[in-house]
């Protein structure tokens, strides 16, 4: 256990730097992709492969503490495995991705931190605390598990809003203006925060907290930078359009 928490120290330590970075430097992938970054491998072939961790690593997991898993534990595996088998598999075949290629070091660095994060889950949550059936009547999980389901609904509904508009206006970015795209540019990492604020909350562990705390110090910057770039390449995207939070930033 020991060694467990040395690690949450460390990955929490990371999770910042990350974000310090990220706030002065884009990830090369998607609208912020540039050239060198070493070779290049396609683009959905490298999503699949980065994300895979999620679903076969956690599900090798699940295995090998199936005799101590209560009934909790399944349901919080229900919950990851709907979000992430969507995530992996059908998510980049959907959405009609703009950049067919992306960097390989980009898909290795992400298939290393989903391992990471995935033993981190998994033992954190699955393995250190046990859950009695109790726990699905209270009040963190009852809030979190909302909070899980509205925010992929968010994520979901904005990343399929931006593929019905390049089917309608063709491939390429368009400025988006239906759904919570009115209000802000990047709706979508909105969604993911919600959903893992949730998961923080419906697990009540350090192991969800510091996977918010990664995932907020991953797309806040992003989202940033993301409305930095409409506002760059589109003359006319509206000025009062935030980047992650309508009405404040």
């Amino acid at each position: 256990m020991s060694t467990f928490n040395l690690l949450i120290a460390l990955w929490s330590v990371a999770a910042l730097l990350a974000c310090l970075y990220l706030i002065f430097k884009n990830a090369p992938y998607g609208r912020h992709i540039k050239d060198g970054w070493g070779p290049k491998i396609s683009a959905k072939a490298g999503w699949v492969f980065m994300e895979s961790p999620c679903v076969i690593l956690m599900i090798i997991f699940a295995l090998l503490m199936k005799d101590q898993l209560t009934i909790v534990h399944n349901v919080f595996l229900t919950i990851w495995l709907t979000h992430y088998i969507h995530r992996t598999f059908i998510y980049p075949f959907s959405i009609g991705m703009t950049h067919p290629k992306m960097p390989l070091i980009i898909a290795i660095m992400a298939f290393i931190f989903n391992v990471t994060n995935v033993s981190i889950q998994a033992f954190g949550i699955f393995y250190f605390v046990q859950y009695p059936a109790e726990w699905m009547q209270s009040t963190p999980f009852l809030i979190g598990i909302f909070l899980f389901i509205t925010g992929m609904f968010i994520n979901i509904k904005s990343d399929y809003s931006i593929a019905a508009l390049r089917k309608e206006k063709g491939p390429g970015y368009h400025i988006p203006s239906t759904f919570l795209h009115k209000y802000i540019a990047s709706p979508n990492y909105l969604g993911e925060i919600i959903e893992w604020t949730g998961w923080a909350l419906l697990t009540w562990s350090i192991s969800g907290a510091v996977f918010l705390a990664w995932t907020i110090a991953n797309l806040f910057p992003r989202a940033i930078a993301n409305r930095r770039w409409y506002r760059e390449k589109f003359k006319d995207y509206p000025k009062n359009r935030k980047a992650l939070i309508p009405g404040v930033i």
